[in-house]
């Protein structure tokens, strides 16, 4: 078993530790051969395929973070998207369930164009999360987070496990893979080599950065991935350093059995990245997951096939029905 671990850790802090993988040049070394998708894309780009077309019924502000209101009705749903991600990355999910409720799609500061805000941005942006919450009295809402947006989506399960219905973590966990094992003053020296390091980024390097990433761990699509990137350089490269500083230093599996509400896990497999990044097996992937969720009362962990990190990107008919099966057992 810890060989598998170990494979396991390796390949998902692969999938998982996002920009500063991406940033690194070790990491091509490990990444699938695919130098001819990866020459930079044409010169007069179509429409792009993801930027915002919804009109929301709704938008304001809090601490900094849009929110953007759809539908109404039902069990409300806050969708909150992950690193240099705004709002847009959701509108499959917004069109699967907007007639059913009402939906609450966020970007947080210092992304998508936004600002950033002063201090710890995790906390900031849980502390705006809990007053939409309080604020809009919203009942028994089920949270679904991407990466940081799950990580985040699994704090405020734990902060407020009488208030909250429910919590779906696409490809995002309690703890950074490979850093479970590391001591508090190991994270957080990790973690601020990782902000200054990623802060110091000009915009055209971060813009090479995202599309890099995008196109070798975000998504299967090529084309999807361009589009994906075009979008996500929006975001402040400062502020996304402060955010992924953020994460690195925490470890939330102490808390993990205050959860009252059912915890979903959607984790991406993709084949061609196991035969390239250690050849793990799906099973092997998803022990790993719900080893790091160990102590979650109500835990479930399903596998989204042929997706990588965006797996709502990838495959949003899978994720969706993995949501909509969610939602029928609450």
């Amino acid at each position: 078993m810890k060989a598998v671990r170990t494979k396991a850790a390796r390949t998902n802090a692969t999938m998982l530790f996002a920009l500063l993988l991406a940033a690194a040049p070790a990491f091509a070394a490990g990444a699938p051969d695919q130098s001819q998708a990866l020459q930079p894309p044409s010169a007069a780009p179509a429409p792009n395929r993801f930027a915002p077309t919804i009109a929301p019924a709704e938008r304001f502000e809090i601490k900094g973070m849009l929110v953007e209101r759809h539908g109404s009705g039902g069990r409300p749903l806050v969708l909150i998207p992950g690193l240099a991600t705004g709002g847009w990355v959701w509108q499959e999910t917004v069109r699967a369930f907007s007639k059913d409720h009402a939906v609450y799609v966020v970007t947080l500061p210092g992304f998508d164009g936004r600002p950033a805000v002063a201090g710890d941005p995790f906390d900031t942006a849980r502390e705006a999360l809990k007053e939409l919450i309080v604020s809009r009295r919203l009942a028994k809402p089920v949270l679904v987070g991407h990466s940081l947006g799950a990580t985040m989506s699994i704090a405020l399960a734990e902060e407020l496990p009488e208030r909250i219905g429910g919590a779906v973590a696409i490809d995002g966990l309690p703890v950074m893979p490979r850093t479970e094992d590391m001591k508090p003053e190991q994270r957080a020296a990790m973690a601020e080599g990782v902000r200054q390091q990623m802060a110091a980024l000009k915009p055209a390097a971060f813009a090479d950065q995202q599309l890099q990433y995008m196109r070798r761990i975000g998504t299967v699509d090529m084309g999807k991935a361009d589009d994906l990137a075009l979008l996500t350089g929006r975001s402040d490269p400062a502020a996304v350093a402060g955010y992924m500083a953020a994460v690195l230093t925490r470890d939330l599996r102490p808390g993990l059995p205050k959860i009252q509400a059912p915890v979903l896990v959607l984790a991406p497999w993709y084949d061609p990245d196991s035969a390239a990044l250690g050849g793990i097996s799906a099973g092997d992937k998803l022990a790993y997951y719900r080893e790091l969720m160990t102590g979650t009362p109500k835990l479930d962990v399903v596998q989204i096939d042929n997706a990588r990190h965006f797996a709502m990107i990838d495959q949003p008919a899978a994720v969706n029905d993995a949501l909509r099966t969610f939602l029928k057992k609450l």
